[in-house]
């Protein structure tokens, strides 16, 4: 566990109430994106919050990093368009020759 707090800060949402949380959060608990969960009182002005698992947990968190990591990548692409570089035939080739015989786990 970590001692690291952030700020949660109240606000009204459509007909209903609800906490903004700094962009940090998420970025260093990616986890959390797009998640559902519950809140429990604990004490007196303590809350928990818990993320609701889905069951399908893994494909879920592998798919989120992905696209986690592609939203970087195009931010990347867009600020420093000229760092770009062309896909060759020839790195494609190169690629292929280092994964030729790689088999692939379907799960």
């Amino acid at each position: 566990m970590t001692d690291k707090t952030y700020k949660a800060s109240w606000a009204k949402i459509g007909n209903s109430s609800g906490y903004r949380i700094t962009s940090d959060f998420f970025r260093e608990h990616p986890e959390f994106v797009g998640s559902d969960g519950v809140i429990q009182v604990i004490a007196p002005d303590t809350v928990v919050f818990s993320r609701a698992k889905s069951t399908d947990e893994g494909q879920d968190e592998d798919d989120l990093m992905l696209s986690l990591y592609l939203d970087f990548l195009t931010k990347q692409a867009l600020a420093n368009p000229d760092e770009l570089e062309e896909y060759t035939q020839d790195m494609a080739d190169e690629d292929e020759e280092l994964i030729a015989g790689v088999i692939l786990d379907a799960d």
